[in-house]
């Protein structure tokens, strides 16, 4: 009776939330050649795996609790701990949160979104895998062990964006997530191998205490290497392309993956990194670094995505300019920095994730993402509609939807770090942010446009509804972004700011695997004080914002290339009534409503166009000179 007690103790949870997702993907090679049981399992464990999960939240996040998991022996004190070890603090708990409910809701949506591909059975088994790669990666407390999920993730990403392979660009997409995901990865385990030789040890919790008073050559080009391999995970600057390829092959369901659970994977491990393994945040150069390359990749990104006139690639760029907003909030290393970009985090994942299942939505009843062949889809699907409308209005940061609340945040975050530091850059990102929120309603405005508003063309007249399945699914990503952005009060007192403190609190997590953290700076207090979300200068603010996208809009609108239509009769109920003028119809297509903007930034547009050359030798090339640009910053600052 003891031993099943203890078996049902929650500090066997993390471990329960890994295995389930593997073991549910080997129960399916064997047993779901039935589509009735393969979805059965995979249902079972997905909701097993977000259960065990959600019943750490008490003890872990809100009590305060790490719970420190060794699944072999250990020397004893003072010695070097040997076999794999779980360590789940606040910080790791609230990534495999998003894990968890991302994996969830991708899993429904697949039931029907899937049904009619071959090979389903393994396009479930990756699935888990892919899910239980990542949910591995965010509560190990080995970095040994965090490469083998690496491995595992990226391969099972790899194979899942290359599922559907007679799509378009599946195979070439496929390949090049392969050769620089492999790059990373290399960096990954060479950087590992770097700091066992130095350190002799792979627990997190005890390289925490060697190596931030042991800086040598040796441990500068090895955290220049795993900087660089967690980078390619979360699709930062330069890595970027990546993710429009991979997100414009795979399945919706997987593109949901890709955004809300690889991206934050990277972001993870590079948390990780600075603030535990190597302590450097402290140093201006170090936050230099994460805020740069997060606004270059907020601000590139977003301007990619208003050239793009596939639907899925425009939601791509988007994600990466999301997490741009993330680590540059993260880098500024001050307690309300790191909670507003753990807030957008959250909700990227939960807005991203709608985005990308209304996309699949669309292509599943139309065959077609391409925004030119779309338009006027509210009059056959107004549900995905309207949750559709959900998911653009919170990641463009419009009230009471969640982006608006930890976009907001970060705002506040970079001014007060501006005002705190003297350093009239943070308040130059500040704008940086602002701006890439204002282009971002207009990217979604064109989108709104292209899919959902204007001439439904013929050739969609049958169109319909998607299952309720698919329905359901998008409806709990929507419901949660408007919950998270009513309430953001809640969110940040019970999720992220106990996250954040856990970022801050090195020497606890040393000392929760039993290794002495004197040596360790003790925790200073931090402060989440800032502006109410709902106080008038808020609403000021997103006035401003509002003021200056309609502007861009109209000024855009001026040199919008008007598109006749063809000779042909067109259906009398979408005639135009001019007041007693010739009667034109005109479509304003997606690919023109921005086009007086592109044309003014057509120089820049040019290189950019350039520089994406969609060439897999270039995205390699550019993965090596950013680990010799990361290398030189690390060898010169650290």
């Amino acid at each position: 009776m003891s031993s099943v007690m203890n078996a049902l103790s929650y500090q066997h949870f993390p471990i329960y939330a890994i295995m389930v997702l593997f073991l549910g993907a080997f129960l399916i090679v064997v047993f779901g050649g039935n589509r009735t049981a393969r979805n059965i399992l995979a249902l079972l464990s997905i909701t097993a795996s977000l259960a065990f999960i959600l019943a750490l939240v008490k003890p872990v996040m809100w009590d305060g609790e790490i719970i420190a998991y060794w699944m072999g022996g250990r020397v004893p004190a003072g010695g070097y701990a040997i076999g794999i070890a779980l360590e789940v603090d606040a910080l790791s708990l609230f990534f495999a949160l998003l894990v968890s409910v991302a994996v969830f809701v991708s899993g429904v949506y697949s039931i029907q979104y899937m049904r009619h591909d071959d090979n389903e059975r393994e396009y479930y088994t990756l699935f888990l895998m892919l899910g239980g790669g990542v949910m591995g990666l965010v509560l190990s407390g080995d970095l040994f062990n965090m490469f083998i999920m690496v491995e595992i993730l990226t391969f099972a990403a790899v194979a899942l964006t290359a599922f559907r392979n007679t799509a378009k660009g599946a195979l070439e997409a496929a390949f090049k997530y392969l050769v620089v995901g492999s790059i990373g990865s290399t960096c990954i385990l060479v950087g590992t191998s770097m700091l066992y030789a130095q350190a002799h040890t792979l627990n997190l919790a005890q390289l925490a205490q060697v190596i931030p008073g042991n800086l040598n050559t040796a441990t500068k080009v090895a955290f220049a290497l795993l900087f660089v391999g967690f980078g390619t995970k979360a699709f930062i600057v330069p890595f970027h392309p990546l993710a429009a390829d991979a997100h414009g092959a795979a399945p919706a369901s997987i593109s949901v993956m890709i955004s809300g659970v690889l991206t934050k994977s990277g972001i993870y491990g590079i948390i990780r990194l600075t603030y535990f393994l190597f302590q450097t945040m402290n140093l201006g150069t170090m936050q230099f670094l994460l805020v740069f390359i997060g606004s270059l990749s907020m601000f590139v990104c977003v301007t990619m995505a208003l050239a793009q006139h596939d639907f899925k690639r425009l939601l791509a760029f988007h994600s990466i300019s999301q997490i741009g907003y993330v680590l540059t909030a993260v880098g500024l290393c001050t307690a309300l920095g790191v909670s507003a970009g753990l807030y957008h985090a959250m909700n990227h994942t939960l807005f991203k994730g709608l985005l990308f299942l209304a996309a699949g939505a669309v292509l599943h009843e139309t065959g077609t993402t391409d925004l030119g062949k779309l338009g006027g889809l509210s009059k056959k699907m107004p549900y995905t509609t309207v949750l559709f409308l959900i998911g653009a209005f919170s990641i463009s940061g419009i009230p009471p939807f969640n982006g608006f609340a930890s976009k907001w945040m970060i705002y506040q975050a970079t001014y007060q770090k501006a005002v705190e530091s003297g350093n009239i850059g943070f308040l130059l990102v500040t704008i940086i942010a602002l701006v890439t929120s204002v282009l971002t309603l207009a990217s979604f405005v064109k989108v709104s446009q292209s899919v959902f508003f204007g001439q439904l063309p013929r050739e969609l007249e049958n169109v319909k509804e998607v299952p309720f399945g698919m329905r359901f699914a998008m409806a709990i990503f929507a419901l949660l972004c408007v919950l998270t952005g009513l309430f953001p009060n809640l969110v940040t007192t019970y999720i992220t700011e106990p996250a954040a403190r856990a970022v801050f609190s090195v020497a606890q997590y040393i000392g929760a695997m039993g290794f002495d953290a004197s040596g360790v700076a003790a925790e200073t207090a931090v402060s989440f004080a800032h502006v109410g979300v709902w106080e008038p200068i808020s609403w000021l603010l997103i006035l401003c914002i509002a003021l200056l996208s309609v502007t861009i809009v109209a000024v855009a609108s001026k040199y919008d290339r008007v598109s006749q239509c063809s000779g042909e009769a067109v259906d009398s109920k979408y005639e135009l009534f001019y007041g007693g003028e010739a009667q034109e119809f005109s479509q304003v297509g997606g690919g023109d409503l921005f086009w007086g903007f592109k044309h003014n930034w057509r120089g820049y547009f040019d290189v950019m166009h350039r520089l994406h050359s969609g060439v897999v030798n270039d995205y390699a090339l550019w993965a090596v000179v950013d680990l010799a640009l990361v290398l030189l910053f690390s060898l010169i600052v650290l």
